[in-house]
């Protein structure tokens, strides 16, 4: 691939980390709770996910903590589904810097992908506090050597998130309606996620259909970083890192064929 993109935006560096500052300082602009939303959200979440399918529905969270098992999945779709939703916006948004300015556009994009990483860590921070008080107060079981693949399984979110949000950004400026498909798009995607349950409950048939889900990957291997017991799937890993080259090689080439056009029809 023509890595020509790659090298503008290591020039324009220093306007991505601009306008992911900008997103974020508009983010929590007169916003009573800041950054406690990073937390709230995934939180509000898990109680709410807790009482309907933890303890009313009694879905099996494989042995772990059910508020464990969900909130460390909420952490990752909470990063995913708000920077895809907010990077499918961003060019749209910035309809007048495109007009007058000429920066590679997918600074746009990228920009959105960094600022939501400030969220990201607050969230995998207070999952650490979650999880030293299951482990110290609740005898949850401590985690090994495994989660030296966390941050292999987190660079993956990050790619998948880019590759889906440069594809919904360069579609959303010539099809204006893709804004209202998202929200939607994603209400459906949460629950063909393991978020809520684990792989174990879906019959094996339907192992290789959810393995088509990169998400499924992404979630299951963090899962099986943090918590004894769980084991990494090779197959399931290598499946989910296809699909997510593949969405990130189709987004990228999407959004560079398309972008000439961006100023004309924005």
């Amino acid at each position: 691939m023509h890595t020509k993109w790659l090298s503008e935006l290591w020039r324009f560096r220093e306007l991505v980390y601009f306008l992911a500052w900008r997103d974020v300082k508009v983010r929590y602009k007169q916003a009573v709770l800041g950054v406690a939303w990073a937390i709230l959200q995934p939180l509000v979440g898990m109680i709410v996910f807790t009482f309907i399918f933890g303890r009313l529905a009694g879905i099996s969270s494989d042995g772990i903590a059910y508020p464990l098992f969900s909130f460390s999945a909420l952490v990752l779709w909470g990063y995913f589904s708000g920077v895809v939703g907010q990077t499918g916006q961003s060019l749209v948004a910035n309809s007048n810097l495109i007009t007058k300015v000429y920066f590679p556009r997918v600074a746009l994009p990228a920009s959105t992908v960094l600022a939501g990483l400030l969220d990201f860590s607050i969230g995998l921070g207070f999952l650490v506090v979650l999880m030293t008080y299951y482990v110290v107060r609740e005898e949850q079981a401590a985690p090994n050597w495994t989660l030296v693949w966390v941050p292999f399984f987190l660079a993956h979110l990050i790619l998948l998130t880019l590759g889906v949000g440069l594809l919904l950004a360069a579609l959303n400026v010539r099809y204006r309606d893709i804004k209202h498909v998202v929200p939607l798009l994603l209400q459906m995607w949460l629950f063909l996620t393991p978020v809520v349950y684990p792989m174990s409950a879906i019959p094996e048939r339907f192992h290789p259909l959810m393995a088509l889900n990169p998400l499924t990957g992404i979630v299951e291997g963090f899962r099986a970083c943090l918590f004894s017991g769980r084991q990494l799937d090779p197959a399931l890993t290598a499946i989910s890192l296809a699909v997510t080259v593949i969405v990130f090689v189709v987004g990228l080439l999407y959004f560079r064929r398309t972008e000439r056009a961006f100023a004309d029809i924005i």
